[in-house]
């Protein structure tokens, strides 16, 4: 979550959201696309065998996921009262993956990152009221129970979004703290937050009062005071959360603002490795990402943690390294900084499982920045992210182009989802429903028929990733340059197998590349997957490869 939290969001979404078609489960009316989930009209009009065809997709059964993340205020919502919930997420269960990864009519993603759905005044619920419930707003205990086992049984890990930095203002035990030093008792409630003398904190430091000469840190809002990381006391509540929702078949915690649990006497790096340490004695498989959006020193730092996963904030958004370089059109440079990137974060983890992503719930959807370019851009730009080893992050909405009426205020980011186009005019959410906001493809139900959509290119890029489990949990070994600079090709190895992933950054042009058996021997064609068929289909043959314009190939040896 961001520091600043905008109050555009709170006016816009408070008691809001309609859900564009929601209720229904989606993927019966898939009506297009092949049957295997592989779009294969629309990636082969060449008339040449899909190379994807007949391969068998695996579904997971360890870490390595695609993740779907879920804004849970405004995905479905199940009762009609303006606010998205956990019935409703358990409706479109079968859209996300009905379980079967030969079907191949849903998108086929196996872990959802629910954002934090325990009590909370606020919309977005990153003040925590109560870590042991669900917010009636969203359901209940059963509900979310429901949920899981429903996830479980078709394959899908659900990740929960746990907030240790912070605090509600309203939690009782913070409002006994405040009492409690308000009255000079200071070895109660009070260690288990960041109380200190004003003095303790510099000028720049946001602090809540708590009486007399005494302030709580509360870097992101007055409304959100801090932990303190480095108490016993805390770190006994924190085992207990954790237990309590491991317990429950939670799979995994996405870690809220990682970046502040470093202060002026916490070491945060050994309060997460205590954290992930915790876990893992509780639940011996359990998966850990950490938000933090520093520079590449401070994620490897973080990483030494042992955290399973941090996110690669450097590639992601409409400044990042993927943008850049798709708007630079040099595929060679976006290669080498995603091997370095690789290189560095493993050797401060040799289990780190990178975490690629193009926008969430705090940044302006990718669409903004890609959709004017094109849906073979948007569709390229898929590939680059989910082609790279570790686990991709779809933010909801994503895979079909949902656009932002605005990109100022969260709130513009987070608008109800679109499953059907045609039921998007009783929706009275402000800045949401017009032509900015809706994709010219429509809804899910809309592009589940069109064989050439974003929907359809993102089902086909995750079946390719379960027909070929080296992408996810292989190393980049080796960059592999060509001639020309809008090439980004790198080598993935894994147990005995290596693949050779290749990019064509070009807007425009198509590309003859030379492929021979150094690279790898016997070389075919594992999968293809098109920007647009307008400017051809990609072949290799006699050890030529035609790769057209935003597009990208997957060779491995016979």
């Amino acid at each position: 979550m961001k520091k600043i939290i905008s109050v555009l969001l709170c006016a816009m979404l408070a008691g809001s959201c309609v859900f564009a078609g929601c209720g229904g489960n989606q993927s019966s009316a898939s009506g297009g696309g092949s049957s295997d989930g592989s779009s294969s009209k629309a990636e082969s009009k060449n008339n040449a065998p899909d190379p994807v065809e007949g391969v068998k997709a695996v579904a997971s059964t360890d870490n390595y996921r695609n993740v779907y993340q879920i804004f849970v205020n405004s995905f479905c919502d199940s009762d009609n009262d303006g606010t998205g919930d956990i019935k409703g997420i358990i409706s479109q269960l079968d859209y996300i993956n009905d379980g079967d990864p030969e079907k191949g009519d849903d998108l086929g993603a196996d872990a959802i990152w629910l954002t934090p759905v325990m009590p909370s005044r606020s919309y977005h619920k990153y003040d925590v009221d109560n870590y042991y419930d669900i917010d009636k707003s969203f359901g209940t205990l059963e509900d979310y129970e429901k949920l899981l086992k429903e996830c479980h049984d078709r394959g899908i890990k659900v990740i929960m979004d746990l907030v240790l930095n912070h605090i509600s203002s309203q939690n009782p035990l913070f409002l006994n703290a405040q009492k409690e030093v308000s009255e000079g008792k200071l070895d109660g409630d009070a260690e288990y937050f960041e109380v200190h003398k004003k003095d303790y904190f510099g000028s720049d430091v946001q602090v809540v009062q708590m009486g007399g000469d005494y302030v709580c840190e509360a870097n992101f809002s007055l409304d959100m005071p801090e932990w303190n990381l480095n108490s016993e006391k805390t770190k006994t509540e924190f085992k207990k959360i954790a237990k309590f929702w491991l317990d429950k078949g939670v799979d995994g915690f996405r870690l809220d603002a990682v970046k502040y649990y470093n202060n002026k006497d916490t070491d945060g790096v050994k309060f997460l490795k205590w954290f992930c340490d915790t876990c893992r004695e509780i639940k011996k498989d359990v998966y850990i990402v950490g938000e933090d959006w520093s520079e590449d020193s401070e994620i490897k730092e973080f990483y030494g943690s042992d955290i399973d996963s941090l996110f690669a904030f450097k590639f992601a958004t409409s400044t990042g390294q993927i943008v850049e370089a798709i708007n630079n059109q040099n595929g060679t440079s976006f290669a080498k900084k995603l091997k370095a990137y690789d290189e560095k974060m493993g050797k401060a983890s040799k289990n780190f499982i990178n975490a690629m992503f193009l926008s969430n719930h705090d940044q302006v959807r990718i669409a903004n920045s890609l959709e004017s370019k094109g849906l073979d851009t948007e569709k390229f730009a898929a590939n680059v992210y989910m082609l790279a080893p570790g686990n991709s992050y779809t933010y909801y909405g994503e895979e079909i182009g949902m656009t932002a009426p605005s990109s100022e205020g969260d709130a513009n980011f987070r608008l109800p989802m679109i499953f059907d186009k045609d039921k998007l005019q009783d929706i009275d959410v402000p800045g949401f429903g017009g032509d900015e906001t809706v994709p010219e493809a429509g809804g899910v139900k809309q592009q589940l028929k069109d064989e050439n959509s974003l929907l359809n290119h993102y089902r086909r890029i995750i079946n390719v990733k379960l027909q070929n489990p080296e992408i996810a949990r292989g190393k980049i070994t080796k960059q592999e340059k060509f001639d020309d600079q809008s090439i980004g090709a790198y080598y993935i190895e894994y147990k005995d197998s290596k693949l050779l992933v290749i990019h064509n950054f070009s807007a425009e042009d198509s590309a003859e590349l030379e492929i021979t058996d150094d690279m790898i021997k016997d070389a075919a064609v594992r999968a293809d997957l098109l920007g647009d068929n307008k400017y051809g289909h990609i072949e290799l043959k006699d050890g030529k490869l035609t790769l057209p314009a935003h597009s990208s190939v997957i060779l491995k040896s016979k």
